[in-house]
């Protein structure tokens, strides 16, 4: 007997059908649910454990949507330098927008990341090693107003990076001995594409109150710690752990985190943290060294044009250039990355300082969503 009429999409076969990695009766082309918002991307970033440059890149891709997209920004001597691809979606182990593109050496273990070059005189060819091994984060999960705005897995690694990056006039030699960065792998469901209508939830942030994210590299082990704190002390997201270098050795839960924040007067930015654990006595002092404000131009959702998985049309790719002094007005209103130094008991580790102030957040002063500290 036939298929029956209108159960078969002629196209829907894609090269990894020929794995067995099916998790529901659909091709792999069609994801489990047919939200728009459905997404599945990689993120890494790149620095110097210094302040000379950093580098963030991404690939996701957007099968509701029919989209795929990447971006390079690297920030350095002042300026942030964005690449940016959008294409439309089609085989979805083709892990490449335009110039960028990730290859999978070993999975979880090694990945190659490259930028051709372009005439926007932003280029990458960088292989990233594991250092610690890949962790499951919590999985995040919000509604708003009855709609499932956030319902995302993701896994986290920190590792070294070994290529060279250009930006401008300068190439950087990236060597492992002082070259690092975190990379995180997330799948779900998360605000992406055109943006839809508020209805109901105009007033209302996507993730309001506090981000913080922090995966922290030292010599033989890592630190995760992330706390997503609503205005009225809820916190939908939360995580303290240290991941051993050495895989034979279990990750160890250090408790519920607890923050102190230095704030900037007369902006949404922070100078320095104190970090701590309720089921232990690590005392981590963090401070920022070089901010990439990634919510301008990379899609991250400010820009009005630019959106992860907006349909840009069959092919697009675009090169952007700003003062990083004229952007951070802006930016500060959405997620901040800053390459930061972090110490705890003599001890000294470079990773991601990243932090978020959406909305309200009384706890530092933050009454509404134009607020800036005092």
């Amino acid at each position: 007997m036939g298929a029956a009429a209108g159960m078969f999409d002629e196209g829907a076969l894609s090269s990894w059908d020929d794995y067995p990695v099916h998790q529901t009766s659909e091709f792999i082309r069609h994801v489990a649910t047919s939200d728009r918002n459905f997404y599945d991307r990689y993120y890494f970033n790149l620095h110097g454990s210094s302040d000379e440059l950093f580098a963030i890149f991404g690939i996701g891709m957007y099968p509701n949507l029919g989209v795929k997209d990447a971006f390079l920004a690297v920030t350095a001597k002042g300026k942030q330098r964005i690449v940016r691809a959008s294409a439309e979606l089609d085989d979805r182990m083709d892990i490449s927008v335009g110039p960028i593109r990730v290859e999978i050496i070993e999975p979880l273990q090694k990945l190659r990341v490259v930028c051709e070059p372009n005439e926007h005189n932003v280029a990458m060819d960088v292989t990233w090693t594991a250092a610690v091994p890949a962790v499951e984060e919590p999985r995040q999960y919000l509604r708003s107003k009855g709609k499932v705005v956030f319902d995302t897995q993701r896994f986290a690694q920190l590792g070294k990076w070994e290529g060279s990056i250009t930006t401008g006039d300068d190439t950087s030699e990236v060597t492992p001995d002082r070259w690092s960065g975190s990379r995180d792998r997330s799948w779900g469901v998360r605000p992406v594409g055109e943006k839809e209508p508020d209805g109901i939830r105009l007033e209302e942030s996507t993730m309001g109150g506090m981000w913080n994210y922090c995966p922290i590299l030292f010599d033989d082990h890592a630190i995760l710690y992330m706390c997503h704190e609503e205005n009225n002390g809820n916190r939908p997201l939360q995580e303290g752990r240290l991941i051993w270098s050495d895989p034979a050795k279990p990750t160890e839960w250090l408790g519920e985190p607890m923050w102190q924040h230095t704030t900037i007067p007369g902006s949404r930015l922070l100078s320095g943290s104190v970090i701590r654990f309720s089921d232990s006595d690590i005392e981590i002092t963090a401070k920022p060294l070089i901010t990439n404000f990634i919510s301008v131009g990379t899609g991250y959702g400010i820009d009005a044009d630019w959106r992860h998985g907006m349909y840009q049309g069959p092919s697009v790719v675009q090169g952007l250039e700003y003062d990083v002094d004229e952007v951070k007005g802006l930016a500060q209103y959405g997620v901040v990355d800053s390459v930061g130094e972090f110490t705890y008991d003599s001890k000294t580790g470079y990773g991601l300082y990243e932090h978020g102030f959406f909305g309200a957040f009384e706890k530092l002063g933050l009454s509404d969503r134009g607020d800036l500290f005092s």
